[in-house]
């Protein structure tokens, strides 16, 4: 039963994960119809950004969850503005192009974003400082880590923000009107470009959260993290039913859920093949995906 508990939280930790990341996939596919495959290398550039920030503070004797909280506001700050610099330089230029221009260039922005990466850094994995240490009423749990708890947390909190914002914020009534018609939305007077940049803004940060916090959970970064876990992500995302924002957190955990049981009782081998199995079983049955909704188009 251990062994069951255990695999279920570590699947919960690593479905969180991946929802933080699939967030930002549907908010931008819900608002613009765009699939931003360069959203996973902003999850990097926050997680490499959270270490150096994290290894410059620790020498000023700073650690902790403090060290933690500063360093992922630094990294959400920084990737957020990375996603506003990639929407206005990739995107919005080809946004009355063909849909297959801003899509290729997506691509393009996450291989330049990748060899940056790998050219200011290094391409072997780094050492990334443990920055939630273990609390005190957690010393007797096995089943479940520290850095475990937080980051399952964070995400339900982020979520429900995310979700109250989307409801009952000005800017989120705007990004509904938008994502619902965005001809409409702009003749009724709704600045289309402002809310498409926040809708960047918002899902890099949430990117950022989680790279921050899976990299100081699993002690190590590099380079190429951004481009696995943005396909898993996306992945979560489809599964889930794209454009919406409980479809990404339920695909999210399905799909966290499915590695760590496929991990833990058969291989480690087969992971990817029944996560991508269960995606493809999914769709079959339910192309829209979990929570999604058949849409057709007028012609």
């Amino acid at each position: 039963m251990d062994y069951f508990l255990e695999l279920f939280f570590g699947g919960l930790t690593r479905g969180s994960i991946y929802a933080l990341i699939a967030l930002g996939y549907t908010m931008v596919y819900g608002i613009i119809q765009l699939i931003n495959f360069a959203h996973g290398e902003i999850y990097m550039i926050g997680a490499f950004t959270a270490l150096v920030v994290a290894s410059a503070l620790s020498l000023l004797g700073m650690n902790g969850l403090s060290l933690l909280m500063l360093s992922g506001v630094i990294a959400m700050i920084y990737s957020a503005a990375y996603g506003f610099t990639m929407e206005k330089i990739a995107y919005k230029p080809l946004r009355d192009a063909q849909r297959l221009s801003p899509l290729i260039s997506a691509i393009g922005m996450s291989i330049f974003l990748q060899n940056y990466v790998l050219l200011a850094q290094t391409s072997d994995f780094v050492s990334f400082p443990a920055l939630i240490e273990e609390f005190p009423f957690m010393e007797s749990v096995t089943i479940m880590r520290s850095s475990e708890l937080v980051i399952v947390v964070t995400t339900a909190v982020a979520t429900t923000l995310l979700t109250l914002f989307i409801k009952f914020t000005r800017m989120g009534k705007a990004m509904r009107a938008v994502a619902q018609d965005k001809t409409m939305a702009m003749l009724l007077g709704v600045n289309v470009n402002r809310v498409i940049s926040a809708t960047f803004i918002i899902g890099s940060a949430l990117a950022a959260v989680g790279g921050v916090l899976i990299s100081s959970h699993i002690g190590q970064i590099n380079f190429y993290i951004g481009f696995i876990a943005g396909i898993k992500a996306f992945t979560a995302a489809v599964l889930g039913g794209i454009g919406s924002i409980p479809g990404a957190v339920i695909g999210g955990l399905v799909l966290g859920w499915t590695e760590s049981f496929a991990t833990g009782y058969v291989s480690s081998d087969y992971e990817d093949v029944f996560a991508f199995g269960l995606l493809v079983f999914i769709l079959i049955f339910r192309p829209a995906g979990i929570l999604g909704k058949t849409t057709s188009e007028k012609v």
